[in-house]
């Protein structure tokens, strides 16, 4: 399967950045699962988990973050958030 760049960012450092799968984001008007190929979106997102499939059918990474942006483009998703922690 094809995998897109994901960045993780806060306004201290860079948390996460790679290739992966899919990522499901908690979105201020539902959660998105982004995969290769997604449409451009940018969307604000809530205080949640955000779950990170490294590989198809592998458990996801997850990371609690207190709200942010996302957003999807060509070159792939990139979250911006604040204080955030890996629950797993």
């Amino acid at each position: 399967m094809a995998k897109f760049h994901l960045d993780i960012v806060t306004p201290v450092k860079r948390i996460d950045s790679g290739q992966v799968h899919m990522v499901v984001v908690p979105g201020t008007e539902g959660d998105f699962g982004v995969l290769a190929g997604h449409a451009p979106v940018l969307s604000t997102i809530r205080p949640g988990v955000i779950e990170v499939y490294r590989e198809p059918g592998a458990e996801p990474q997850r990371i609690e973050v207190d709200g942010g942006l996302a957003e999807v483009n060509e070159a792939g998703l990139t979250i911006l958030t604040g204080d955030l922690s890996l629950t797993d």
